[in-house]
């Protein structure tokens, strides 16, 4: 079975290092007959960044078939009834296309501090938005967490975007199994998919709940066989980043051209990954998308 396949937006840039645009990126994707447009979520990071909901409204104002998603929303960093009426209006815009991502991040400090949010606290205040927010999407009155006990009911209520739980820690896989439909870990090897749904799933029935689906979000300078963005270089970068020895790292970018591509993606689909999405980093946007159509493509034979 192919997974659904779809890249984010927030690694793409143009040749001069700027923000690629992301209505001509949102049509060139599903033009391409890509499943999905991605979006990560950080107030400040050491790039060039845009918001994810209005990134993704956008987007949804300029396609019609296409997912879009989180990868992921930093539930925590944001009053929830304010994420809740955010994924409303984008569910009515996009008729009912988001796939909600979410995450506790944390590694880019002073953005919690810029929003006034305890970087400590983002573990339980993720849980108590997710606790919330199905009861406010449906619009029911719902009490909001950390909100002097205020209970609101928003309006329209909308069908639940599929939660796509984000993080590769056994607290993640813990969270997934509680609150999930979806696990969708970064930098996770083909064997560590594997035996996070073995765990997802007996956690899952612990919790008197279906076995969420598996995903992965991948890194890859997909056109680095053509003078793009060194192997080596992002691997580096992503190590200095995350903390990850660079033997890690090194072994986990995708590279290569679009035939080499698509055997690494058969490899998530061999252990049961349903959604793969791709980081792709270097200067040309438009090519990285085609390049990773071009893997699709070969990929589904």
């Amino acid at each position: 079975m192919l997974p659904e396949l779809g890249i984010n937006h927030s690694s793409l840039t143009g040749a001069d290092g700027a923000v690629a645009p992301p209505v001509a990126v949102a049509r060139h994707v599903e033009d391409l007959g890509l499943d999905s447009l991605w979006v990560g979520d950080h107030l400040a990071t050491n790039a060039p960044f845009l918001e994810s909901t209005l990134t993704l409204a956008a987007a949804a104002a300029v396609t019609e078939r296409i997912r879009l998603g989180f990868a992921v929303l930093q539930l925590a960093l944001r009053p929830v009834a304010w994420v809740a009426k955010q994924i409303q209006t984008l569910q009515t815009l996009s008729d009912n296309r988001v796939l909600l991502g979410v995450g506790v991040g944390g590694e880019w400090a002073d953005e919690w501090a810029a929003a006034g949010v305890p970087r400590g606290e983002r573990g339980r205040r993720t849980d108590a938005a997710l606790r919330a927010l199905p009861g406010l999407l449906a619009g029911e009155r719902t009490k909001v967490p950390y909100a002097e006990d205020a209970s609101i009911s928003l309006l329209p209520g909308v069908p639940p975007a599929p939660v796509w739980v984000g993080g590769n820690s056994p607290v993640a896989l813990r969270r997934t199994a509680r609150f999930g439909d979806g696990w969708l870990p970064a930098l996770a090897t083909p064997g560590e998919i594997r035996q996070g749904e073995d765990e997802l799933r007996e956690l899952a029935e612990a919790a008197g709940r279906p076995a969420p689906e598996v995903g992965v979000q991948l890194f890859a300078t997909l056109d680095a066989h053509l003078g793009g963005l060194p192997h080596e270089q992002l691997a580096r970068q992503l190590s200095e980043q995350f903390g990850l020895p660079y033997e890690h790292t090194d072994a986990l970018v995708v590279s290569g051209p679009p035939s080499e591509v698509a055997e690494r993606l058969a490899t998530f689909a061999e252990v049961g990954a349903e959604q793969v999405v791709v980081c792709a980093f270097g200067g040309n946007w438009q090519l990285q998308c085609e390049l990773l159509a071009e893997a699709r493509r070969i990929l589904a034979g």
